[in-house]
């Protein structure tokens, strides 16, 4: 069945800045430079200046910046790391890759964010492993509890890492969100509040040794060209997706604001409803990267809303920790995953970008109150 409103749209970001994205890519096409040349340089400038921090560092996808960060901050095998099993399976995955061991710490189940809670009771039963880092995920645009976690982490002397990959944008206490840790790394994928027209990432510290430090890494461990001083990897930002990256960065707070504005057309609609329940925002500027409802019968209100056309998507249908390829892999932090494994059967997310209309978001509020009110006539 065709569907008429899409959960997330790519192209509609892409052809809302048509004239100055094809612009800012034939500028690169004829400068002929294409791999950390001047448009990244300015990127990196221009996104540390947005978040309020002295570094960004452009790599080549989301998954390689958290990587890269971790490494940066001395994270090596044997060691364990901190952060959360309702997440982008990537976030594990990079923690993976430099041989630490990931320990799961449970949600709070209303923020979708890292419990401290929990992080701390986890801290103490931990006694014996190596552990380095925290890495809290600011998880569909909310903000985790920083002030918390990152009290909790300098008790410890451990670092934080903020995974930042759906939460440009948002901040908390007067701070961006990428601002607060010891490094935070930002995905660029096709479909984030801050997209590129293909893959991209990039890692923000004020910190100018793990900076340096993380520049090296991505290139090979080169401090000059052919010359490593470091075993680093091939994970570089190129000029026409830093070239996007630039138009859009300008539009950023727009997009957000716009976010924030269907997100308030959902909450005036739906918030009454009951066997439906809308997001719960914590501390800090939200930025909606997703709208996630929740409701027992998720899996009905998929298929009634995907029967009128309107797409949907589950962000995540299963926790890392159980998924087949981590499944005894992980450490479950203290008390275990209860509200994350909970969560999973219950999320749904709706249509939310910058370019839907108030009509689409309208026709998605009648559609889930006209299926609220037939699971209350039966």
């Amino acid at each position: 069945m065709a569907i008429s409103v899409p959960q997330t749209s790519p192209k509609a970001d892409y052809l809302a800045h048509k004239g100055e994205i094809d612009a800012a890519v034939a500028r690169v096409l004829d400068a002929g430079s294409y791999i950390l040349g001047q448009q990244v340089s300015a990127f990196e400038q221009e996104f540390a200046g947005y978040i309020g921090v002295a570094h960004a560092v452009g790599v080549a996808n989301g998954t390689d910046a958290l990587y890269i960060a971790l490494r940066s901050c001395g994270v090596n095998p044997g060691d364990a790391v901190l952060t959360v099993s309702h997440t982008a399976v990537a976030t594990v995955a990079a923690i993976e890759l430099t041989g630490a061991v990931p320990i799961l710490v449970d949600i709070d189940p209303g923020t979708f964010t890292m419990d401290p809670n929990r992080l701390e009771a986890t801290i103490r039963g931990s006694q014996g492993r190596r552990l380095k880092a925290v890495v809290p995920v600011h998880l569909y645009g909310q903000p985790a509890d920083l002030r918390s976690i990152v009290k909790i982490a300098k008790r410890n002397a451990l670092h934080v890492i903020e995974d930042c990959a759906q939460a440009h944008g948002a901040s908390l206490g007067g701070l961006k969100a990428g601002a607060w840790g010891d490094m935070a790394t930002f995905s660029f994928y096709p479909t984030k509040n801050l997209a590129a027209l293909g893959d991209g990432g990039a890692i923000v510290t004020n910190d100018r040794t793990l900076a340096e430090k993380a520049r090296l890494l991505r290139q090979y461990g080169w401090s000059e060209r052919y010359v490593s001083l470091l075993p680093g990897m091939n994970s570089r930002l190129d000029e026409l997706q830093a070239a996007v990256l630039r138009v859009k960065l300008r539009h950023l707070d727009d997009s957000n604001c716009r976010r924030q504005t269907l997100a308030r057309l959902y909450n005036d609609h739906l918030q009454a409803q009951s066997n439906l329940r809308t997001p719960i925002v914590g501390e800090g500027t939200h930025v909606y990267h997703q709208y996630v409802v929740q409701t027992p019968q998720r899996d009905h209100l998929k298929a009634y809303l995907q029967s009128n056309e309107i797409g949907t998507l589950i962000h995540y249908p299963q926790p890392v920790h159980v998924q087949p390829a981590y499944q005894g892999r992980v450490v479950i932090g203290a008390g275990g995953l209860k509200h994350s494994e909970e969560v999973c059967q219950r999320i749904l997310s709706l249509p939310v970008y910058p370019q839907l209309t108030d009509d689409q978001a309208l026709k998605v509020c009648k559609s889930l109150i006209c299926w609220v009110q037939s699971k209350k006539s039966i």
